[in-house]
């Protein structure tokens, strides 16, 4: 059996469940990025960026203005993004709302 790559993290004491994790790529692998794409394109700005883990889009977290990580994956159905920002290893599953950590 496959070592997780990830887990979920506990929150208020419940035992979170993602059912998005088999398949996920490394935490290792996901790599920093330097702007949100969608902000570069529409001249608006971002506070942190976060990549998907399904197709790699790099959009801004829901503190920037345009939120383009949950437009993401309310258009494109890519429910797990991970942080985008240098030193930061941690993803988040839209759908079922859990805090996803690396296994090891």
């Amino acid at each position: 059996m496959t070592q997780p790559r990830w887990r979920a993290e506990p929150v208020d004491g419940h035992q979170p469940v993602c059912t998005h994790q088999p398949g996920l790529p490394e935490p290792v692998s996901v790599a920093a990025a330097t702007e949100c794409e969608d902000c570069v394109r529409e001249g608006t700005s971002w506070v942190h960026l976060r990549r998907c883990l399904a197709c790699q889009h790099v959009g801004c977290c829901d503190s920037s203005p345009q939120r383009h990580a949950t437009s993401h994956w309310q258009a494109a159905t890519h429910p797990v993004v991970a942080s985008a920002e240098p030193g930061e290893r941690w993803a988040w599953c839209y759908a079922d709302e859990v805090l996803l950590v690396p296994a090891s």
